[in-house]
C-alpha cells in the first residue's frame, strides 16, 4: 500500500465536477496510474474524514502535441477517479 498523498495526486476541479459535486455528492481526482479502488477509498478517507460509498476510475488517453517540428509527441496516459461520498459528507475545496 502506498501513502495516502501518493495515490491522490490533485482534486479536479472542472464544470463537470463542479456540477457532479453540487447534484450527486461525487468529486474527481487525479489518482496514481497504479492505484486499485480500494487504495483510492482508502486514501480519500484517510485525507479528508469522509466516508466513502463508491469509487469509479477511468484511464484517460494522453494527447497528441507537436512542436515546431513534424513529428508528433504525446502526453502521458492518466487515471482519474470519481468518488462519491455519504450524504451529509462534503470536501472544501478552497
Amino acid at each position: 500500500m502506498k501513502a495516502a498523498t501518493q495515490v491522490i495526486r490533485k482534486v479536479l476541479v472542472t464544470e463537470k465536477s463542479t456540477r457532479l459535486t453540487q447534484a450527486e455528492n461525487k468529486y474527481l481526482f487525479h489518482v496514481d496510474a497504479r492505484a486499485t479502488k480500494s487504495d483510492i477509498r482508502r486514501a480519500v478517507e484517510e485525507l479528508f474524514n469522509v466516508h466513502v460509498v463508491g469509487v469509479n476510475t477511468m484511464v484517460r488517453g494522453g494527447k497528441k502535441k507537436r512542436e515546431r517540428t513534424p513529428n508528433f509527441g504525446r502526453t502521458s496516459d492518466w487515471k482519474r477517479a470519481v468518488v462519491t461520498l455519504k450524504a451529509g459528507d462534503s470536501i472544501p475545496l478552497q
